[in-house]
């Protein structure tokens, strides 16, 4: 018995790119202009502008992978350069320096990265997002 898997393509309405970047800057993917977030974190369950509802997401690790891959490769290349920039530093200054950079950078980027994540399940219709394109048959 073979399985038969469907990519996942955005219903005609609805812009992947539109909404990832809707979702980027903490805005409604639906209409651009709501909030997406209620707190740091914590999505609202339906935007108070154009009613859509936005509880159905399901982000769960990934956005917290997709800062990792940028913070770690950001921090790691100037964790290397930093002997070039600064020769004769402490050792101690240097790592009290990246590491406060590193909890900065993921604290601002983390939101961002749930923001596209939900942007692009309710595009594609995902999850609680309405249709359930992608799933198998």
């Amino acid at each position: 018995m073979s399985r038969i898997w469907r990519i996942p393509t955005p219903p005609p309405d609805r812009s992947l790119r539109e909404a990832m970047t809707r979702g980027f800057f903490g805005r409604c993917p639906a209409c651009g202009r709501g909030r997406l977030f209620r707190s740091y974190l914590k999505v609202v369950n339906t935007c108070e502008v154009c009613g859509e509802p936005l509880s159905g997401h399901r982000a769960d690790d990934a956005p917290a992978y997709i800062t990792l891959l940028i913070v770690a490769h950001a921090v790691g290349a100037g964790i290397l350069l930093s002997d070039e920039i600064w020769p004769h530093s402490s050792m101690l200054l240097v790592a009290v320096f990246w590491l406060a950079v590193t909890a900065v950078a993921s604290l601002l980027i983390l939101p961002r990265a749930k923001g596209v994540i939900v942007g692009q399940q309710w595009a594609l219709g995902m999850h609680g997002f309405g249709s359930h394109i992608g799933n198998k048959t």
